[in-house]
């Protein structure tokens, strides 16, 4: 079963890719009810248009074949700012010197992805065990720590 993604992009955003940054860092990962709430009341400037770049993302998804439409599924799998084109600009300083105002731009990209349906596996008659779903974690492709220490302990013969 293939997950089903949507890419957005905003370019020349007027906002240098290092405070976008900032703010891409506390969406990263979360699902997109969440991140979205996290925009709505983040204090920076840049959070507004990242809102809306997420909300083209999650509109750019739902619009592809065989998608859930299930917003409750989405989660944000990456973000990211890149640093667009600078305007040079010239600032009159004293004794006819000239000071160099530079005005940068970033292009934000974010990236969501609909989890794809759990469904429930019903044990047969004669089998153990119980007949509970196995649920993963809310990131998929992420180890459990106490499973990577366990692995890690085991490299380093301990």
């Amino acid at each position: 079963m293939t997950m089903i993604e949507g890419r957005a992009t905003g370019r020349y955003v007027r906002t240098s890719a290092q405070k976008a940054k900032l703010v891409m860092d506390l969406i990263r990962g979360e699902s997109v009810d969440r991140a979205l709430a996290t925009l709505r009341f983040s204090r920076k400037r840049i959070a507004g248009d990242i809102a809306k770049v997420l909300r083209s993302a999650v509109a750019n998804a739902e619009q592809k074949e065989g998608a859930g439409g299930d917003i409750d599924r989405m989660f944000v799998s990456k973000c990211y700012a890149d640093q667009g084109p600078s305007m040079k600009r010239i600032r009159p300083a004293p004794m006819g010197r000239a000071f160099r105002i530079v005005k940068r731009t970033a292009h934000l990209t974010v990236h969501v992805v609909e989890q794809p349906e759990v469904v429930a596996r019903v044990a047969a008659p004669g089998e153990s065990g119980s007949a509970e779903a196995q649920v993963g974690s809310s990131r998929p492709g992420r180890r459990s720590k106490r499973r990577s220490a366990r692995r890690s302990r085991k490299r380093s013969g301990g």
